[in-house]
């Protein structure tokens, strides 16, 4: 009887709290997030109410069930301010709750995305990282990203080819540890794996993100330096057009002997972008166009760029929308210079070449939030490259690329976690590559997960796990390939903490790992520039290697300006690292040319905000690097050396005699700062690059003037620019910009003189 009476009880307990919950009193909460100053909604925002809670959709709505009685709401949206409200809720009521917020008037606040593919506040993030905005390089007169990037501390762009702390050096042309995202899609070129800086809509940028160190673990293959993420801009709640148009002129270098021109050199041009609503499609066109005559002889560019972005809101939580982008371009160019000295500006005339490329990216995009807030997301890119050069050097090449995304936010425990499939398929046919047909594949599955404990310590975490396949001939150049088919897999990790240690002091800690298939350039190029011949190394490796850092960033704000300083040390090593070097009397081919450790600091200062009537920007920084082969022979200029002696064939080719490796800038320093003040602006740059210790020998000894150059100028290179503006109306803006105002004679590397003094005159209208 006792065993049957417990029954009973247990029974009749449990059917009372199933009676209780379904028959609870519950009430409702919805309404609205917008941005207090434009009324534009705010996707994505959260509203809780204790471990309840959800995110608004394409409206920046929300709504959601809460019991009755008394509550604490609280909506959050990365870079604008916190808002909590109190309620009290009768059974079976629906509250309609409308909210405004205001942006964050610290830098710190930043909403950024590429850390972890969701935002997340600049301050929080596990990496070091720098945002370059819109107005700068609206400000420079940047027709091209590359521009803007080169204010970016620890950053350099040496030959076209972005470098980060030293991970790269100059590739003629093939390969990149740096990957280039547009809208979070990688855009490096399929066969050669470079950018096309020209190709980028600047503008029509909002946000360029910049990631230092291995972020393969997210990005894949070609992220093991670092990540460069171009984010375009969407139409607001305000309709708004932009024309701007320039005038630049280059005036004549120190060395008046190395004028080669009657009139002076000069380029001009036209940028426009319009971005409106219609209902629920947002719009945005923008196009540029460039003539241009060089100050190099018989060189110049005819170029024109249109691109459109189309988002469509099917219903509140369904989007989809489509970016293109379309770039058509002439323009001849030497490889290197006739000579040091009188012939600085003239081109060797076997190393000339015309190009006449055409490009377009098209990118089909769809996201989607279910029932309990997930986000899922397709996003797509059809890149098709048909670059119609001389020389031999043609080449057309197409990629697809496909990735399913997941996003599901825990808000009762703070947790983020997004896992992801991407597919890559490309198709290459170029003269330079035996007019064969060249397919590559990228198949790749991705974990991530950011987790916030106690309100402090974030902590990101991930992998990925990817599988990289080339299809070529059997034989190339006499080496057997197995079934015409080179394939490896591997996966990489990353883990990273940052700590608020107090109001405005964030310190982190991160390690990834770094990974890098060859490209199909690297492996099978053959070709020559000049002098210069290139020849395919079908036995070519992939490299690997991972970056440490920790750092600190403190956050400063006076009155209603808000910055920070981050200083970050960092460590990196690669093991079997590639690059073109000189194999043989014969020419360059790409190598494995070792294990390498790459050690350094970096120091930046961020800031922006108002001094009473003075707005002040300011972008400044400084990176010591100190790059150097795990193992060194100082045998390194001797040629018997045998090719396949580890570490050695890059030491062999190199122009030092000590651990270097080459083409790097151990020490660099940057500059830029502006100040309002009413209608007026005024700002001032400069940069600083020490000597390049290490070329490739080869070029010290077959191309004129390079030797002599590089024995005369050890003192690396000093370059200040100048500029003012004026606020003519509202609408009208006047901008005088003078870039190299002392006229400093330089290189970037070796046998290509940079620009003398130019000036520009800019004028702005918006409406």
């Amino acid at each position: 009887m006792k065993s049957i009476f417990t029954k009973l009880l247990i029974v009749s307990i449990l059917s009372s709290l199933t009676f209780t919950s379904i028959f609870a009193q519950t009430a409702a909460i919805g309404g609205s997030i917008t941005d207090s100053d434009s009324g534009e909604p705010l996707i994505g925002a959260t509203i809780k109410s204790g471990s309840t809670g959800v995110v608004t959709d394409y409206n920046g709505a929300y709504e959601f069930k809460i019991p009755e009685g008394s509550h604490e709401i609280t909506v959050d949206f990365i870079g604008y301010e916190t808002v909590s409200k109190s309620i009290t809720l009768k059974s079976g009521e629906t509250l309609q709750l409308d909210f405004q917020l205001k942006e964050q008037s610290t830098i710190l606040q930043t909403a950024t995305v590429t850390s972890g593919k969701f935002e997340k506040p600049l301050g929080e993030v596990t990496v070091s990282m720098e945002v370059i905005k819109p107005r700068l390089l609206e400000a420079i007169n940047s027709t091209s990203v590359s521009d803007g990037l080169g204010k970016v501390p620890g950053l350099s762009i040496i030959g076209g080819q972005a470098n980060i702390r030293g991970g790269s050096g100059w590739s003629y042309g093939a390969g990149s540890r740096v990957l280039l995202l547009v809208d979070d899609i990688p855009i490096l070129q399929a066969d050669a794996g470079r950018p096309n800086w020209n190709d980028y809509p600047v503008e029509n940028v909002d946000q360029i993100e910049v990631v230092k160190g291995a972020a393969s673990a997210l990005y894949g293959s070609s992220a093991m330096n670092g990540i460069i993420n171009i984010r375009t801009g969407y139409a607001k709640a305000k309709t708004e057009t932009k024309i701007s148009t320039f005038y630049t002129s280059v005036r004549d270098p120190k060395n008046k002997e190395m004028i080669w021109y009657d009139a002076q050199p000069f380029s001009t041009g036209l940028t426009f972008s319009h971005k409106q609503k219609f209902k629920k499609l947002d719009f945005v066109v923008s196009g540029l166009g460039v003539y241009s005559n060089s100050f190099r002889e018989d060189t110049w560019s005819r170029y024109g760029r249109l691109t459109t972005n189309l988002r469509y809101r099917i219903k509140e939580n369904l989007a989809v929308g489509v970016n293109v982008n379309y770039n058509r371009r002439k323009s001849s160019s030497y490889f290197y210079w006739k000579d040091w000295g009188d012939d600085a500006l003239r081109g060797d005339s076997t190393s000339f070449g015309n190009s006449k490329p055409t490009r377009v990216n098209i990118d089909p995009f769809i996201t989607y939030f279910d029932d309990k807030g997930n986000r899922h997301k397709f996003i797509s890119r059809i890149y098709l490259i048909d670059n119609n050069n001389d020389n031999n050097q043609s080449n057309q090449s197409q990629l697809y690329y496909g990735e399913y995304q997941y996003q599901k936010r825990f808000e009762d425990i703070d947790l983020v976690t997004t896992a992801g499939l991407v597919g890559i398929h490309t198709g290459v046919q170029a003269a330079i590559y035996g007019d064969t047909t060249y397919t590559t594949s990228n198949l790749a599955g991705y974990l991530q997960f950011d987790k916030k404990l106690f309100e402090k310590l974030n902590i990101s975490g991930g992998m990925r796990y990817e599988r990289n396949t080339i299809n070529s001939p059997e034989i190339v150049r006499g080496d057997t390939i197995p079934n015409g088919k080179s394939v490896e897999a591997k996966p990489v990790f990353r883990l990273g903490l940052n700590y608020q240690l107090g109001a405005a002091t964030f310190i982190r800690t991160s390690w990834g790992q770094g990974y890098r298939f060859p490209t199909i350039a690297e492996k099978f190029v053959s070709t020559s520039a000049g002098a210069i011949n290139v020849f395919p190394n079908p036995n070519l490796e992939s490299e690997t290697g991972w970056t440490a850092e920790v750092g600190i960033k403190q956050g400063v704000k006076i009155k209603n300006w808000s910055g920070y300083f981050d200083a970050a040390a960092f460590w990196s090593e690669y093991d079997n690292m590639m690059e073109f070097t000189f194999f043989s009397f014969a020419g360059f081919r790409s190598e494995n040319v070792g294990n390498t450790v790459i050690k350094g600091l970096d120091l930046s200062f961020a800031g922006e905000g108002k001094f009473d009537d003075i707005t002040l920007y300011v972008l400044a920084g400084y990176t010591y690097i100190d790059p150097k082969f795990k193992e060194f022979d100082e045998t390194g200029n001797d040629v018997t050396i045998d090719i396949e002696t580890e570490g050695q064939a890059n030491a062999r080719s190199s122009s030092a005699d000590h651990n270097v490796l080459k083409y790097r800038n151990k020490h660099s320093a940057k500059l830029d700062v502006e100040a309002q003040y009413k209608k007026f602006s005024l700002g001032l740059a400069g940069t600083y690059s020490s000597h390049m210790e290490a070329v490739d020998f080869v070029f010290e000894e077959a191309i004129p003037g390079i030797k002599d150059h590089r024995t005369s100028d050890t003192n690396g290179s000093k370059v200040f620019d100048v500029r003012t503006a004026y606020q003519i109306t509202k609408e009208g803006k006047i901008s005088l910009i003078v870039k190299n105002i002392f006229n400093e004679v330089y290189v970037s590397r070796p046998a290509i003189l940079e620009s003398p003094r130019n000036v520009t005159l800019r004028l702005d209208y918006k409406f």
